[in-house]
């Protein structure tokens, strides 16, 4: 059983549509999908937040709406947290990845052992003092990892996450802060360059190894769809993200998912209907659908 999770937040970034792509993917067919590989889904519609307004949130320092992203972040931990200590599966489809502040303490409330595989083009480590344009989706793993200049408004966020418990897949664009705090912390990190060097498989393999080498803790996937970005990989992005997810439900350990990122509003037509495909098919791989 697993319960679908719709969160509607663009706060964290600039760009418009991020917030509707949750909709297109359950417009799309995504629960009934989903039923059809066996799950048992719950979804009673999406979680918006409409009475949090982010017209009327000034920024603190340079963090842009910090107060709306907070709040809609701290929300979510607590749904995410309920239905994982319920034994569910909580899917959330987001919206920016700023939410990931929100679904991961809601994931390790309830796991506190698990591990988080990390697949995005963006490290979203900037801290306070690193971040250069105060967009809030740059920075969750910051956040949980309890780095950098606290922001009261934050303060619920607690570091939950310890370095050697997240590993990156897919890196490909990281600014100078974000590559010191890396290296500072000992976090590892699979770019792009490893993934041509040693080939999907064996990185995914690799990355397990840093963060569950006995293949025994629950594992939260957090899957940024920026990372089949088409303009660099046009033809082999996309089978990538899939062999990732696959891999991770073949551990047999997924206790939550979360697909971020989905901004069809940025494409043309066909480009938005199959963006949202492959959103589809991303969860659905993570949930156990196979080629054969």
């Amino acid at each position: 059983m697993f319960y679908t999770l719709l969160f509607l937040l663009s706060g964290g970034q600039p760009k418009v549509g991020v917030d509707k792509g949750p909709i297109h993917l359950v417009e799309a067919g995504l629960v009934d999908q989903l039923k059809e590989l066996g799950w048992n889904v719950k979804f009673d519609g999406h979680h918006q937040f409409e009475e949090i307004s982010a017209a009327s949130d000034p920024p603190i320092g340079i963090l842009k709406n910090p107060r709306f992203v907070s709040r809609v972040s701290e929300g979510l931990a607590k749904v995410v947290g309920e239905h994982a200590r319920s034994g569910e599966i909580p899917l959330t489809l987001g919206g920016d990845h700023s939410l990931a502040m929100g679904t991961i303490s809601g994931t390790l409330s309830a796991h506190p052992d698990a591990v988080v595989v990390w697949v995005d083009a963006h490290a979203d480590i900037n801290t306070v003092e690193t971040t250069t344009s105060g967009n809030i989706h740059g920075m969750p793993v910051a956040f949980l990892l309890g780095l950098g200049e606290k922001v009261p408004e934050f303060d619920w966020v607690k570091p939950v996450l310890t370095p050697s418990r997240i590993v990156y897949i897919g890196l490909r664009d990281i600014d100078a802060g974000e590559k010191r705090i890396l290296k500072e912390n000992g976090i590892k990190a699979f770019s792009m360059h490893e993934v041509d060097k040693y080939g999907i498989g064996k990185v995914v393999e690799m990355a397990l190894d840093v963060v569950n080498p006995d293949r025994k803790l629950p594992i939260h996937l957090s899957f940024d769809v920026d990372a089949l970005d088409p303009s660099v990989a046009p033809s082999t992005g996309t089978p990538k993200g899939h062999y990732i997810c696959e891999a991770i439900y073949e551990t047999g350990l997924l206790v939550a998912l979360d697909l971020m990122e989905v901004n069809p509003t940025l494409e043309d037509e066909k480009s938005a209907v199959q963006t949202v495909n492959v959103g589809c098919s991303l969860v659905r791989a993570a949930l156990g659908e196979t080629l054969l």
